[in-house]
């Protein structure tokens, strides 16, 4: 393997992870985004805490208006 193939290969590897380490910043910042509105939701309608995720969503839709 030349220097200049090295090189490359080496670019290529910091690239992936710089990418690795955004994956990984864009998914704790959603998570931390979806939690945060979970403890909106739950602050603001109390009831869901004890609802099944599948009535929480149909209730949802019910009450939200539907953008087409």
């Amino acid at each position: 393997m030349t220097d200049t193939e090295k090189k490359l290969l080496q670019a290529q590897h910091r690239l992936e992870e710089a990418q690795a380490r955004d994956r990984v910043k864009e998914r704790k910042a959603r998570t931390r985004r979806l939690i945060q509105e979970g403890a909106i939701l739950e602050k603001v309608l109390p009831e869901v805490q004890t609802m099944e995720l599948s009535a929480l969503e149909d209730y949802l839709i019910q009450k939200l208006p539907q953008h087409d």
